[in-house]
């Protein structure tokens, strides 16, 4: 979530009520939101999606490594992009609440996120 809002901090100032939409330029990574308190949250759901998704040599799809195909898999179960809610230039997320990049290669890249805002400015 801090990695998000240092780079639009300043542009949701400007809204009173609105949307923020998130949405990640890559097919393995994905974004979702999730319990932001316990280091053991992103741990487990990692563990949960290696258990959907395992890597292995028996997809059709190994051109780019035995972790690639799972990934895709992971990133289609845990979805592209987010709408948040912008309540007083702030995204309205509940006390445990925090934005996840799910990264599900095991040697990702960097990686890009596409932000678009819309709503009734501040006066």
């Amino acid at each position: 979530t801090s990695e998000v809002l240092d780079h639009i901090a300043d542009d949701l100032l400007q809204f009173q009520t609105g949307l923020a939409h998130l949405f990640i330029l890559h097919t393995s990574a994905s974004l979702t939101i999730n319990e932001n308190a316990s280091p053991d949250v992103p741990l487990d759901l990692n563990d949960a999606l290696d258990s959907i998704a395992p890597e292995g040599s028996h997809y059709r799809h190994l051109d780019e490594g035995r972790d690639d195909m799972p990934a895709h898999i992971k990133s289609s179960l845990m979805g592209a992009g987010l709408t948040l809610p912008i309540a007083n230039g702030r995204f309205l997320l509940g006390v445990w609440q925090g934005i996840y990049l799910n990264e599900h290669r095991d040697y990702g890249g960097s990686r890009k996120i596409a932000i678009t805002i819309q709503g009734q400015p501040k006066h």
